[in-house]
């Protein structure tokens, strides 16, 4: 279990939103804005050694931002946001580990096999992560495309993770609902993400105190890393950065 820092990007600027506010070319909720750069963050997650984490773009006029923060940290972040396989290479050639898709290969309700078939031949599948941030609906959760607001069909379940893990080298996974809100992670995610998952998964979405780090480790079974966005001190929170990577630090120590 690892902590994955992030940087979020709305119209070139980091950013933290309330993630279920995102609607088109309406303003979100934004809880967090600053006019410092995205490459200015991937530097501090490279200093302290925090690979695996992502750049997100939330929409369009990002992709200067996000390049400068891919290659601050050369083979340190994932991005996601837009990728397709025609910019795809770019993004990777850039410095970002993997590229995260979504809206490309999630359409139509369901999974478009050939589009991701595409992807895969690609990118490979050992640099492609699969977005399955997921909103609750009818006690399923449910993955959600077009800025989080359109419903699939598409489980998140055992197996829908086991069925899309053999075109993947790991999940992301917002928790939808509760993104942004600091209001509490979704502890039945994390459970299923935990029991379930075969590879790497992310979870992201409520994490509100330090002490979330322990719950998700518990939860997940060790097998589920967990970002803070808002709720960090980095983005105007008050869960202290420097305590976030002390404890990633103690992780690491070799019983």
């Amino acid at each position: 279990m690892n902590f994955r820092p992030c940087i979020d990007l709305r119209g070139g600027r980091v950013v933290q939103i309330v993630g279920g506010s995102l609607r088109g070319a309406a303003a979100p909720v934004t809880n967090f804005e600053t006019g410092r750069s995205a490459a200015d963050y991937a530097k501090i997650y490279r200093a302290d050694n925090l690979p695996g984490g992502h750049v997100v773009m939330l929409g369009p006029g990002n992709e200067s931002a996000a390049l400068s923060a891919l290659s601050a940290f050369p083979g340190g972040l994932q991005v996601g946001g837009g990728i397709r396989p025609e910019n795809a290479r770019r993004y990777l050639d850039a410095g970002a580990s993997h590229v995260i898709v979504t809206s490309y290969v999630f359409r139509d309700g369901g999974v478009d096999t050939d589009r991701l078939d595409r992807m895969v031949r690609t990118v490979g599948r050992n640099r492609l992560v699969l977005d399955l941030s997921c909103r609750r609906r009818g006690g399923a959760y449910l993955v959600v495309t077009d800025l989080w607001q359109r419903f699939t069909s598409v489980r998140v379940d055992g197996p829908t993770l086991n069925r899309l893990s053999e075109f993947c080298d790991g999940f992301l996974v917002h928790g939808v609902d509760v993104e942004g809100k600091r209001a509490g992670i979704e502890d039945s995610l994390v459970e299923l993400l935990g029991n379930e998952s075969p590879i790497d998964v992310t979870y992201a979405g409520g994490a509100r105190r330090l002490e979330d780090l322990d719950r998700v480790e518990k939860l997940g079974k060790g097998r589920v890393g967990l970002t803070i966005g808002s709720a960090l001190d980095l983005f105007g929170g008050d869960v202290p950065y420097a305590e976030v990577v002390a404890w990633q630090r103690r992780r690491e120590r070799p019983a």
